[in-house]
């Protein structure tokens, strides 16, 4: 993946503000993914999903983290998301096509919460990094 300096920036700075609440707003894109796409709780079967529940929080904070400690590596977050492509290729097996539908979910969930700074440059950067982050995910899918 290849951002501009801009685009970086615009990933970093954004993270910043998302840092602060990993839990709630993990949950906010995990639910709207399972209400969206209810085939995608296929594999959360064990998942209390009900809106705000402590799975929902729990594993959303665990997807942000994820998102945003490779915001930190942004030269080589193939690197940093390499356990978790191991994790979802050959554990979980996890379909490669919700990677792409939560990340949807995610850019929604942004842009309620962070309208003034979810511009259209912003939309754009974080949709290209996301489509990074999926393919990042399921490259050892092969």
């Amino acid at each position: 993946m290849m951002l501009s300096d801009a685009e970086k920036a615009a990933v970093v700075s954004l993270w910043s503000k998302v840092s602060g609440n990993l839990e709630g707003l993990g949950a906010e894109a995990l639910e709207r993914l399972f209400m969206s796409h209810p085939r995608s709780r296929t594999y959360f079967t064990h998942f209390d999903v009900h809106h705000d529940s402590a799975d929902l929080r729990r594993h959303g904070a665990k997807v942000l983290g994820a998102i945003g400690e490779a915001a930190k590596h942004l030269d080589n977050f193939e690197y940093a998301l390499s356990k978790l492509s191991d994790l979802h290729a050959y554990n979980l097996r996890v379909d490669p096509g919700n990677f792409k539908l939560l990340s949807h979910s995610i850019q929604t969930v942004l842009a309620a919460h962070f309208p003034e700074e979810f511009t259209a440059e912003t939309h754009a950067a974080w949709d290209k990094y996301l489509a990074a982050v999926s393919a990042v995910l399921v490259s050892k899918y092969r």
